[in-house]
């Protein structure tokens, strides 16, 4: 398992389109895959979970990845969301 915490500096934070993006990126591996914000964990791969943790920018948000792809999903969560 490995975690990573990470700003989100997607420019109009997590709304319904770079969440659906984020949900693609996320799916295309085989590990568990949450994102962590406060106390509420969500599946990555969930549109609806991820959508209830209400992201903006420049909010830090934890990703925990488990799995035999977990580095390479973590690297790939890590890019998007920190793309500019």
């Amino acid at each position: 398992m490995i975690k990573k915490q990470i700003e989100i500096q997607i420019p109009n934070g997590l709304e319904a389109r770079p969440v659906a993006l984020l949900v693609q990126v996320a799916s295309q591996y085989e590990s568990d895959i949450f994102i962590e914000h406060g106390d509420k964990s969500v599946n990555a791969k969930s549109i609806m979970g991820m959508m209830s943790l209400g992201l903006t920018t420049g909010e830090k948000v934890t990703i925990i990845a488990d799995g035999s792809d977990e580095e390479a999903a973590i690297k790939d969560l890590e890019k998007y969301l920190t793309s500019e």
